[in-house]
């Protein structure tokens, strides 16, 4: 039998299932494990072996680097007590326009239970993140003011300058004059400089259902 193609919505509602069925399940083999990191690989396998056996599945290994690059999808994992993760550093224009793809956030916590020898998981959200919300809020929300008081180039690339935006005097030009014609969406991430973005869910998590762009998908 052919497998159904996985597109946006399916992928969604499998992330809703997935998490019901994982939560509460015993793991020895993340049983003392303190890095977030093997714990959010290990959620990450298994929720696609879970859509692997329902759908056909892209490779996820296309010059974009996510993990459902023909839904323009990359998932995160991370710990409810530090609701934050990596990502790939392309250029300063994310924090002002978005990561450029959609991301759908695993939020998890975990707790050994020492009787058993196992970790239990359980996955407390799961938020669907559109990629016109994926921007940086504080960064998004200054330069919107900004136009709203009729600021021109010099005003923009000078805010750039006091927010170490990552980018030289050409590209600040460049994008002061993009942000001139092409007014950016309020973002809800945090993003931290790093040569990794370093990106924070806390406010999205506090937003999911709020606002457009952002879903508790559970």
């Amino acid at each position: 039998m052919t497998l159904p193609r996985l597109d946006l919505e399916r992928l969604l509602a499998e992330a809703a299932v997935f998490c019901a069925e994982q939560s509460g399940r015993a793991e020895k083999s993340l049983y003392g494990v303190t890095d977030g990191k093997a714990v959010g690989t290990y959620i990450e396998h298994r929720f696609k072996l879970h859509l692997g056996a329902r759908y056909q599945l892209d490779s996820g290994n296309s010059a974009k680097g996510i993990d459902f690059p023909s839904l323009d999808v990359d998932i995160k994992v991370t710990s409810a007590r530090q609701p934050q993760s990596s990502c790939p550093f392309n250029s300063a224009r994310q924090k002002v326009y978005g990561l450029g793809y959609h991301l759908v956030v695993f939020v998890y916590d975990k707790f050994d239970d020492a009787r058993r020898k196992s970790a239990q998981l359980r996955l407390l959200h799961a938020i669907f993140i559109d990629r016109s919300r994926t921007a940086d809020f504080q960064t998004t929300r200054r330069l919107r003011e900004i136009l709203d008081a009729e600021g021109n180039r010099d005003d923009l690339i000078a805010f750039m300058h006091d927010r170490n935006l990552p980018v030289d005097e050409v590209g600040a030009m460049e994008l002061a004059e993009e942000l001139l014609v092409r007014r950016p969406e309020q973002g809800y991430l945090t993003i931290s400089n790093a040569l990794q973005w370093r990106l924070q869910y806390g406010r999205v998590i506090d937003e999911a259902g709020l606002v457009d762009g952002i879903r508790r998908v559970r």
